[in-house]
């Protein structure tokens, strides 16, 4: 993770794209870029006959800054940061501070790679990505850029489940005083708790089961933790809830039964009435 500090002072954690990934999707630009130089050098070519030797090597001169500069100047730029390698290896170029990179990052960032991936054969690339915390290569450095990990695995829902040892205390327990805001962070807690380090996890689930306390009566049973307790609160509340949906959803559907099963003309006075 890579936290970032917004203008608004929110915290955003970004994932600097890992060293076998950007060598990944660089390896796969520079084949598109290195197949497309070939097909115009095979062009020009094939009209090297017409052309004089000046004009060929100007040709040449111009196909290779046009394949290996300019088209992935341009690409990035009208992509926002893409590329065909990018694409597959699931990776997007930002600015250091997050926002999507302009046309002179881009060209920043062609213009040094011409040097360092080609000139040099990779050599700079690598020497300088190795050693930098978020492996950029030197024209990200230059350029004010890093690539960002656009395929980010979803973690799984974090749901509470009351203990077996709580059943019959929670099924029992008089919880609909519960403030909202406070049910809202418990449940925050619940989720936010696999990545929490042990000692700021349990002050603040003793934190919260204080205050919840409060508001639900009776007491839980000897011995249960405080982490035990938020999650049979929250999961009897959430299976309440949704039981009182669930029976108002059916007087719903009774009452729509009844209205349709009337006459249209005795509908139509009840309304009239």
């Amino acid at each position: 993770m890579s936290p970032l500090i917004t203008g608004e002072a929110v915290v955003l954690e970004l994932r600097p794209a890992s060293f076998a990934a950007r060598a990944l999707g660089l390896l796969l630009d520079v084949l598109v870029h290195a197949a497309l130089l070939v097909l115009i050098l095979l062009a020009v070519a094939a009209a090297g006959d017409e052309l004089d030797e000046a004009a060929v090597q100007a040709l040449v001169l111009v196909s290779v800054v046009f394949c290996l500069v300019l088209v992935p100047a341009a690409v990035e730029t009208l992509t926002r940061g893409l590329s065909l390698g990018k694409l597959a290896a699931g990776l997007r170029i930002v600015r250091d501070d997050g926002g999507a990179i302009r046309f002179r990052h881009a060209v920043i960032r062609a213009l040094i790679g011409f040097l360092e991936i080609y000139l040099t054969f990779g050599g700079i690339a690598i020497a300088v990505a190795l050693f930098d915390d978020r492996s950029r290569r030197l024209g990200d450095i230059v350029a004010g850029t890093y690539s960002l990990r656009r395929r980010v695995p979803v973690e799984p829902p974090v749901v509470a489940v009351t203990p077996r040892y709580l059943h019959a205390w929670a099924a029992a327990a008089d919880i609909g005083r519960i403030p909202d805001s406070l049910g809202r962070r418990a449940a925050q807690f619940i989720r936010q708790a696999p990545r929490m380090s042990p000692l700021s996890r349990s002050g603040m689930a003793a934190s919260l089961a204080s205050e919840m306390a409060g508001f639900v009566a009776p007491a839980p049973p000897p011995g249960t933790t405080p982490d035990d307790y938020l999650a049979a609160v929250l999961a009897e509340r959430r299976s309440r809830e949704l039981r009182r949906l669930e029976e108002a959803r059916k007087q719903s559907g009774r009452i729509g039964e009844r209205l349709h099963r009337l006459p249209f003309s005795a509908g139509r006075d009840t309304a009239a009435d």
